[in-house]
């Protein structure tokens, strides 16, 4: 098991660690990797890592769950990192062969913050 922190910049950030991840991977190492996030209020994504469409994502996530309005948001005010984190999930499996991950050419892992700026913990686990 390997573990790994990223800092993220704002609110909402999308975070391309697909190399810290493939670092992370032993040498000749054959299974598949799970990379999860310690956290309630960011999340772990397998997708194309473009600029636009990471812009993207932090908007479509911001249309989809209101930043306002939530029963939780009277204990610390941020339901909607929690919610939008939710939907994202904590973990993603990818297959590792030889060594690496066997990972589609526009195929990236990404690491969602929802309620940034905050430094987070990644874990990476072959089995």
């Amino acid at each position: 098991m390997s573990e790994f922190t990223v800092e993220t910049e704002s609110k909402t950030d999308v975070v391309d660690v697909t190399e810290r991840v493939r670092e992370a991977v032993p040498a000749g190492a054959d299974g598949v990797a799970t990379v999860f996030v310690r956290h309630t209020t960011a999340g772990v994504v397998v997708n194309e890592a473009e600029s636009r469409l990471l812009d993207d994502v932090e908007t479509f996530l911001a249309d989809l769950v209101p930043d306002e309005g939530w029963k939780h948001d009277r204990l610390d005010g941020n339901a909607d990192s929690h919610l939008r984190a939710l939907l994202l999930g904590e973990s993603v499996q990818v297959p590792v062969t030889d060594g690496d991950l066997d990972v589609g050419t526009w195929q990236s892992i990404l690491l969602v913050e929802c309620d940034g700026p905050r430094t987070r913990s990644v874990t990476v686990r072959v089995t």
